[in-house]
């Protein structure tokens, strides 16, 4: 017997329509790409998403033909994001970071008729243009007036293309399970894979963020999405702010501290989300300027793992909260937060820290467990370490327009990670699979000793690579960058990590070099390092 409830389907587009009846006069603020700031409603952002759909209607867009956005976070994006989604199109964002080779193969694999593309990208696609085989008409995004000369065909201003028709449109109907979404993988590994999301996906993670333990957004917040609406869809933040009816502060091409801090200031964020080197640049220009964050309440760090003397700095010094969160662009990305639950709320603050700087624990519509090598499930001691698997209605089955089964037996996706989970359920990634570096039998976490690294003065980043070695198969190379007028030696760095790691974990040796390489994502390049290092002896 079914139940007799509406079907009602899960569609994104009704997100922009309930912020608009519920939080109308809420507004959505941007740091242009031209430079000023600029700022309108939740409601006109859905008048203007209309718009954009009937546009696109009127383009011959029909469901199922990919859109291609190359844009930093603004209110234009957000139109077009929905816009596109509205007429059951699917929104393709691009990495602008990626490799140029890397980006001519996602346009030509997606299939993308038109392009969305902001000024600070024009000669990245000006340059591959004859490349791109779909892409059929650019717009990009800016006025008549700001408009410049481009050699890429049937260009145009995105206000001049938008002023050609009105609001008065419907969103289109259609199945909850329509793809709504494209992001494609950093394609550290071979070429990147396209993860397909669906509306159905898009509106349960949205949910799923704004639960209490994970970003809890309500409507009296003022939120600042750092993290690029082309990293897995801002990590939700584009989907869960307006569902909530938070205001939004969208950062434009600032990303530095001075940029990040002015924003914070003006606007009175009370929540944010980036990666920790944007917050590293963020605490350095704090210190430098001797300012404080009377407004900002708590930061969702990931991307990477947050190193304990920024949350320890953000926590101690700044009284922000720090929320420790790691997923995957296959996860749509959210998979787990650090959020102190009431048993662990009652621990010591030094057991809190230590606890927090795990990945964290799975919200609901998630699940995790770790399995060993013939795929048996392992306890939950915070000690044994696995494979880490997950499931839920917001992860991957497959990838676009690739035959291959990804998953593992009951639907499990194996995450490429290795995991602990302890007692309580909070899961710390040890290292990825392939960065993991196998020593006399044992695992080193190669993450452990890079975090433990940078909290040593004079240290601005660090990376750990496994080098051969004769008698232990691999031994950890520490490869460091020193801040601007730093002298720190390698006796200094060994003394500073002597009682923080295990002896035998310890690095076999330390290189200082001027910068490490970085995926598009901000991830270090240890593909890059270990082909720089290849050949390195102890």
């Amino acid at each position: 017997m079914l139940g007799l409830m509406q079907d009602f389907p899960l569609l994104v587009h009704t997100i922009l329509d309930h912020s608009a009846a519920n939080h109308g006069e809420r507004e959505l603020v941007t740091r242009s790409v031209e430079g000023p700031i600029k700022r309108y409603t939740l409601a006109e952002l859905r008048l203007r998403a209309l718009r954009v759909a009937k546009a696109l209607d009127k383009e011959g867009v029909v469901m199922g033909d990919r859109i291609a956005t190359m844009a930093w976070n603004t209110d234009r994006h957000m139109e077009v994001w929905y816009g596109i989604m509205g007429i059951g199109a699917i929104c393709h964002t691009i990495n602008p970071r990626l490799f140029a080779e890397q980006l001519v193969y996602i346009f030509n694999h997606a299939e993308d008729k038109i392009l969305f593309v902001d000024l600070t990208f024009l000669p990245i696609v000006e340059a591959l243009a004859d490349k791109l085989s779909s892409v059929k008409k650019y717009i990009i995004l800016t006025d008549s007036d700001h408009l410049p000369a481009t050699s890429l065909p049937n260009a145009v201003a995105y206000e001049s293309w938008l002023a050609s028709v009105d609001a008065d449109f419907a969103w289109a109907s259609f199945d909850e399970n329509t793809a709504a979404g494209l992001c494609y993988t950093s394609g550290t590994t071979g070429d990147p894979k396209g993860v397909l999301y669906s509306h159905r996906s898009n509106v349960l993670h949205g949910l799923l963020s704004n639960q209490p333990d994970v970003f809890g957004l309500k409507s009296n917040d003022v939120v600042l999405p750092i993290v690029p609406m082309f990293h897995a869809n801002a990590w939700a933040l584009a989907f869960a702010a307006p569902a909530a009816g938070a205001c939004m502060v969208m950062p434009g091409a600032g990303m530095d501290g001075k940029s990040i801090y002015e924003l914070l200031q003006s606007e009175k964020i009370t929540m944010s989300a980036a990666v920790p080197t944007v917050w590293l640049g963020l605490l350095e220009y704090l210190q430098e300027n001797n300012l404080d964050l009377p407004y900002l309440k708590r930061v969702a760090i990931g991307g990477a793992a947050c190193p304990r003397v920024m949350m320890e700095t953000l926590e101690n010094d700044f009284a922000v909260e720090v929320i420790h969160a790691w997923g995957m662009t296959e996860m749509s990305p959210i998979g787990t937060t650090g959020k102190l639950k009431f048993s662990s709320a009652q621990l010591p603050p030094a057991d809190r820290i230590n606890l927090k700087l795990k990945q964290g624990r799975t919200p609901y519509l998630v699940e995790m467990k770790i399995v060993d090598d013939e795929g048996n499930e392992l306890p939950h001691d915070g000690a044994t370490s696995g494979h880490l698997l997950v499931r839920g209605p917001c992860v991957s089955r497959a990838y676009f327009k690739h035959d291959g089964n990804i998953l593992e037996k009951d639907n499990w996706f194996d995450t490429g990670d290795i995991a602990n989970i302890d007692e309580l359920g909070y899961m710390q990634i040890t290292d990825r699979d392939k960065d993991v570096i196998k020593s006399g039998g044992e695992w080193i976490s190669s993450i452990e000793i890079e975090n433990t690294a940078i909290g040593c003065e004079g240290i601005a980043e660090a990376a750990v690579i496994g080098i051969a070695h004769p008698k232990w198969t691999e031994r950890p190379l520490l490869i460091v960058v020193r801040k601007t007028g730093s002298t720190v030696s390698t006796e200094e760095i060994l003394t500073y990590l002597n009682g923080k790691i295990a002896n035998w974990w310890m690095p076999e040796a330390i290189e200082f070099v001027d910068e490490i390489p970085h995926t598009a994502t901000g991830k270090i390049r240890k593909t890059k390092l270990r082909e720089t290092f290849g050949g390195y002896k102890f």
